[in-house]
């Protein structure tokens, strides 16, 4: 017994032990990782080197903690007024000899947010400093940053084909039939065609219409930048008879694209990096195609926001729009109405910007947004809205309270229009022997009633209260716009409009960055713009979430995976059956008003939201793919 005893001891001692060791790892991890300021490094001459491995977003998404000990590479968000920051930082600096496009794993943003970017490269490249990309295959918006390169490369072995906006909509109704799902729609709008893909099999033709209209203002919007960045590309063949241009050249795209000035050299990764070391320097102790480079994380870090002068708020409103409390990427109403209503009560503002890029929500949650924006308008603080990429549906909603609205003419905006949807199972239960009985002592008892259907009473009921909120929407729009109810009708209906069209038709007052509303914000404050700084009204991420930051910094020039054509309509093919998997659970999870919007959810980034790729790699995890 003492021998057992006495061995017992021991594994209690060993896994004491090592119990303990893990802590001081852990703890010591924790404290290297927050204090390896990138900042307090100093920056040595090179490039600075955008491998943009994700997307460019106006707010990312708090990293999920430990997110990274998956073992998968996961895609980054790259917040927008940050690319831009770095890039125009990098333009005046003699330290960085070059900036460097690595769009590999590029998967792209907002039109308008794209172009913020183009114009940045532009006035780097006017400054006469090079610019160079590299893409095994340039997207669409890939070769909207690209084009503004002083050389653009790309592999021999991967090829570039312009696709333009546009694609199919997943249409559920006959599944919805078939699993006898009864999906009780309540709208206003003519336009408003969020919807459809519940109750159409196709797509209506006022909804057609105005899709037309719109991909075909940001289609031309893509080419005039193109053209205007780099003339000598020959893109037209490419868009309109891509097929005998490829043909042409024996289904050698890069060939092609090399003859018609799309690209300036074809070489692999280790001749482009050779090329780079020739302007900015090299290692010699590290591989072939190695030159010396400037991370963005470290380049950020190291030039932080200025804080110095009187304080412009800045409200983010980014993402779909949600009832209750969430973290940043998307807009919680609880969250970001805390947000304001704290900086009005701590911190001493002058003006507020509020910068919406988001698609629209719950009206509810959208409503929120807007009453606590009108407490920054009653302490007499000017109110100034800037348009990201998109401020459409509840994202319009929450504009309303102000005095001037910027937007950029490749904006998606409008869709003045609400909604209700309430799926019934009644037909799905039959189905399967399950049948419905009770008493009701009132016409709503039990309603709506998701097991037997709806009646004609809660039908009436419902719908009225949706066309109440079409005119709440109406009102706030002709107050705001200082048109009639008559007038904001006609161009409402939940259409949706380019930020272009927006402005002659008077929903946007003028063109400008989210720099140039916090100008005029502080010229309506009385104020010089040189005077101010923005003070983002921004929740902060937990701890956990910092420390993932930390962990996950892209101080490397790790190039992303490669991806020819090929590989870009596969991921393509992914998002679309990730967002198949979205709506489908956004269907059974209706239930708030809704001022969204479908026509901008395939304009943004190319790997879908979020929420939706997580649940189909689940998914896809569960069935062993």
């Amino acid at each position: 017994m003492k021998l057992v005893r006495g061995a017992w001891k021991l594994l209690v001692g060993i896994k004491d032990a090592l119990v303990l060791i893990a802590m001081l790892l852990f703890f010591g991890l924790i404290f290297a990782a927050l204090n390896a300021r990138p900042g307090a490094v100093s920056i040595k001459d090179g490039a600075l080197l955008l491998a943009l491995k994700g997307s460019i977003v106006e707010q990312p998404e708090e990293s999920a903690p430990f997110a990274m000990l998956s073992g998968q590479d996961m895609p980054r968000q790259y917040r927008l007024r940050d690319v831009v920051r770095a890039i125009d930082l990098a333009k005046d600096d003699a330290r960085v000899k070059a900036v460097v496009l690595d769009l590999d794993g590029f998967a792209g943003g907002y039109p308008a947010a794209l172009q913020e970017v183009a114009d940045a490269l532009a006035r780097v490249r006017a400054a006469k400093k090079p610019v160079l990309a590299y893409a095994t295959a340039y997207t669409d918006a890939d070769y909207r940053l690209a084009a503004n390169a002083t050389e653009i490369w790309m592999n021999p072995m991967g090829g570039t084909l312009f696709t333009g906006p546009g694609g199919k909509q997943l249409y559920y109704k006959g599944l919805i039939d078939k699993l006898g799902v009864n999906a009780h729609v309540y709208r206003v709008g003519k336009y408003k065609s969020f919807v459809e893909p519940y109750t159409r099999t196709d797509q209506s033709p006022e909804a057609r219409a105005a899709s037309q209209a719109l991909l075909g203002a940001l289609y031309g919007q893509w080419q005039e930048s193109v053209a205007k960045a780099r003339p000598k590309a020959q893109i037209a063949p490419f868009l309109s008879a891509p097929d005998k241009v490829v043909l042409a050249a024996n289904g050698d795209i890069a060939q092609a694209n090399l003859k018609a000035g799309i690209v300036d050299t074809l070489g692999d990764r280790v001749a482009f990096g050779e090329r780079v070391a020739k302007i900015v320097g090299s290692d010699a102790k590290k591989p072939a195609g190695n030159f010396t480079t400037i991370s963005y994380d470290s380049w950020i870090a190291a030039n932080p926001l200025a804080t110095a002068g009187d304080a412009i708020g800045v409200l983010t409103i980014a993402g779909e729009i949600l009832d209750g409390e969430g973290g940043p990427g998307s807009a919680h109403g609880d969250t970001i109405a805390k947000a304001m209503y704290t900086g009005l009560a701590t911190k001493n503002l002058k003006a507020l910007v509020v910068r919406v890029d988001s698609p629209g929500g719950s009206v509810l949650a959208s409503e929120r947004i807007r009453t606590a924006i009108l407490a920054a308008k009653a302490k007499g603080l000017p109110v100034v809205v800037s348009m990201g990429g998109l401020a459409a549906s509840g994202g319009y909603w929450v504009s309303t309270p102000a005095d001037v609205i910027f937007a950029e003419p490749s904006t998606i905006t409008g869709s003045i229009g609400i909604f209700g949807l309430i799926p019934t199972f009644e037909n799905t239960l039959a189905k399967i022997g399950i049948t419905t009985d009770g008493v009701q002592t009132t016409p709503l008892s039990g309603q709506p009633d998701v097991t037997s259907g709806t009646n004609p009473t809660i039908d009436a009921i419902l719908q009225s209260t949706i066309e109440n909120g079409y005119r709440q929407f109406l009102t706030r729009v002709a107050t705001s716009r200082k048109m009639t109810v008559e007038r904001v009708d006609s161009i409402a209906q939940g259409r949706v409009w380019d930020g272009g069209t927006a402005r002659q038709i008077g929903l946007v007052d003028r063109f400008g960055t989210l720099k140039d509303a916090i100008d005029e914000a502080a010229r309506r404050a009385k104020l010089k713009p040189a005077d101010v700084h923005a003070e983002y009204l921004e929740k902060k991420p937990g701890w956990a979430a910092e420390l993932t930051q930390a962990l996950n910094r892209d101080d490397d020039d790790t190039a992303a995976p490669a991806g020819d054509a090929f590989a870009r309509i596969a991921a393509d093919r992914r998002a679309l059956a990730a967002q198949a998997l979205g709506d489908v659970r956004r269907l059974a999870r209706a239930g708030s008003i809704q001022a969204r919007c479908l026509e901008c959810g395939g304009m943004g980034p190319a790997q879908g939201d979020a929420s939706d790729t997580k649940l189909l790699d689940l998914l896809l995890t569960r069935i062993g793919l």
